[in-house]
């Protein structure tokens, strides 16, 4: 069996800040810092054939501080970005929903309606998440690999694991820093064996 470990990257600056950051980036608090580093002591004795992250600086540094001494490469790969925003990003939700409210209102409300013209649909960003974990079930068949990625495409890996429709996106569990998500794959079969777990956070 194939076992993916998806991992959201470590609290930020403007997730405290209840701020969109999109493809824009901003740094790892102390919390996201020891979130990061409890979960590498959570899955030290897990060996990993790979570690894959998204290229944002925020996954990278979750990836490293997970990774702690091991030499594992980390490869990045575009297709695990968080969605983009366009005008959104770097701006707070009341911001934004001032600005853009009826937007707003179909990003967290009627997702299948969401469209941004300078950004990406959920659609768009499931489409790519479907992608990468088609050419990582070709090239890699079984082992363990970690992904350090965003909130958005754990959601979309929901939807894919489920076989369910862009209207469920924000059904729970809740996507937190550093959160674990264990995703099984035998036969092609996608099947979720933990979801959005933070028991290693303080």
């Amino acid at each position: 069996m194939l076992k993916l470990y998806f991992i959201r990257h470590g609290e930020t600056e403007w997730n405290a800040e209840n701020r969109m950051q999109g493809r824009l980036d901003s740094d790892l608090t102390l919390k996201g810092k020891n979130d990061a580093r409890l979960l590498g002591e959570r899955l030290k004795n897990t060996p990993f054939e790979r570690i894959i992250s998204s290229p944002s600086k925020r996954t990278l540094e979750t990836a490293r501080l997970i990774g702690g001494m091991k030499k594992n490469n980390i490869e990045t790969d575009e297709r695990l970005l968080e969605i983009h925003l366009g005008d959104w990003q770097g701006k707070t939700q009341a911001e934004i929903e001032k600005s853009f409210p009826s937007q707003f209102y179909s990003y967290w409300t009627k997702p299948e309606r969401y469209q941004n013209k300078q950004g990406e649909s959920f659609l768009d960003v499931k489409n790519r998440t479907a992608s990468f974990l088609d050419d990582l079930k070709a090239t890699t068949s079984s082992g363990n690999v970690l992904i350090v990625t965003h909130g958005v495409v754990i959601k979309t890996l929901y939807l894919l694991a489920r076989n369910a429709s862009i209207e469920r996106i924000w059904e729970p569990p809740v996507i937190d820093g550093t959160s674990l998500t264990l995703i099984g794959i035998q036969d092609g079969k996608l099947e979720l064996l933990l979801e959005g777990c933070t028991a290693h956070c303080n």
